[in-house]
């Protein structure tokens, strides 16, 4: 995992998503990585700031906060995908699942 700031996350969104913004998670396949660690499934490509925003923006902790993003950049990792609404519903409830087992809460849910 890399922690970046916003001009990182928004030349890496722009470079590979065509999104001129940072945003707050960023998932690549160990063949598309930045820094590829074959060993690995990947990376994950989190900026601090944007997080901290939508954390406070949505009213969530902020702990509660990077473990949904860890999550669902992980989920990214491993095939699912929110593209489409069907896909979506289904990462989500994996986030959820996930999320309850490591002991958060909902993050759909409004706090």
């Amino acid at each position: 995992m890399c922690v970046v700031g916003a001009a990182e996350s928004r030349r890496l969104n722009s470079r590979f998503r065509g999104r001129d913004r940072p945003t707050n998670v960023l998932s690549f396949a160990s063949s598309q990585a930045p820094h590829p660690d074959r060993r690995a499934l990947g990376e994950l490509v989190i900026c601090a700031r944007v997080l901290l925003e939508e954390a406070r923006a949505q009213d969530k902790a902020l702990r509660a906060h990077w473990a949904h993003l860890v999550v669902h950049g992980t989920l990214h990792l491993v095939g699912y995908d929110h593209a489409r609404e069907k896909d979506a519903r289904r990462m989500e409830r994996r986030e959820i699942a996930v999320l309850k087992r490591l002991g958060f809460a909902n993050p759909y849910r409004s706090p």
